[in-house]
């Protein structure tokens, strides 16, 4: 079924990238605005959230929409077996878009393909997770004043992190080297090397984690590990506390360079750090609501131009 909805990042060109980055600087500017009153936005989050459920009921609100949804499906009909394909029909009877965030990978893909109004993808199980991409993508352009050519070090649960598998996918179009920080257990996936060495992204890997190796970074992107994606609970104690970002670690590090993180952080970063120059994730946390603003708009036809030359800015 066409429609607007956002399964990967995949899906855009760097043209579609920048513009919604400009759209998102709009947003920054002025977030309180009228550009969706009348409009409902759903929110159906199959797995627990905090940052990316209150950042798009945000985005939604301080555009003028309502929101309905739920944060656990255990109050919903999921629990008396109504399908995925009857819970998206029966919501698009009452909503202009869902942003839903499910367990299983491919459960967005599948989403828009019955859907008759627009998905938004906010995380599907290890798979992938394009909104977050989006903050990423213009929190980086925000602190670096490019995206091109830029030194990107992931740091951590790079096997079931869905937020590094998306913004690898999404720097394609622009000439990143990656740098890939991980013990074995929680290497990149073979398919994203594979896709790195399609698109000629170029990518190193390290075992080691320290000053010296991060020297180069303009942007840390550090990842917890992610004890929900374990089946194997020994193999989660072994593995979690094996990259932990110190701050004598920076004693090296370019002045330009920023600490992202996609949040909840749990002892992956020193407490310390947070009153360094060099951290940046809690801003990159803020940068989620104008990014979604975008995302949303995009998603219900509301144009750059539209937000521009939107008179309904509330002071």
């Amino acid at each position: 079924m066409e429609n607007n909805s956002l399964v990967t990042i995949a899906k855009f060109s760097r043209e579609k990238i920048l513009y919604l980055i400009d759209m998102a600087r709009e947003f920054e500017k002025s977030p309180n605005r009228k550009l969706l009153e009348g409009r409902v936005v759903a929110t159906l989050f199959f797995e627990p959230s905090t940052r990316t459920r209150l950042s798009f009921e945000t985005a939604a609100n301080r555009l003028g929409a309502r929101v309905i949804g739920f944060a656990d499906p255990k109050v919903t009909s999921n629990t008396k077996g109504e399908t995925l394909k009857d819970t998206i029909m029966m919501v698009s009877n009452y909503a202009d878009v869902i942003v839903m965030r499910h367990f299983l990978e491919g459960a967005a893909q599948y989403a828009s393909e019955v859907s008759p109004i627009p998905i938004l993808n906010a995380g599907d199980g290890a798979n992938q997770h394009p909104s977050q991409t989006m903050l990423d993508l213009f929190t980086i352009y925000q602190t670096q004043g490019k995206l091109d050519g830029l030194n990107i070090y992931l740091v951590g649960d790079l096997k079931y992190g869905r937020t590094v598998h998306s913004l690898l996918t999404a720097m394609r179009h622009f000439s990143p080297t990656f740098h890939f920080i991980a013990p074995d257990e929680l290497a990149m996936p073979k398919y994203y090397k594979m896709y790195c060495r399609e698109h000629g992204i170029k990518y190193v890997e390290h075992k080691d984690f320290d000053a010296d190796t991060i020297s180069d970074a303009d942007i840390l992107y550090m990842t917890r590990v992610q004890r929900e994606r374990f089946t194997d609970l020994m193999e989660y104690e072994r593995v979690k506390d094996l990259y932990l970002l110190k701050r004598d670690m920076l004693s090296k590090a370019r002045p330009n360079m920023k600490i992202l993180h996609p949040l909840p952080r749990v002892n992956e970063i020193e407490y310390s750090i947070d009153e360094t120059p060099y951290a940046y994730y809690f801003q990159q946390a803020r940068n989620g609501l104008y990014a979604r603003q975008a995302l949303i708009c995009d998603a219900l036809g509301i144009t750059l131009d539209d937000v521009r030359n939107d008179k309904t800015i509330i002071a």
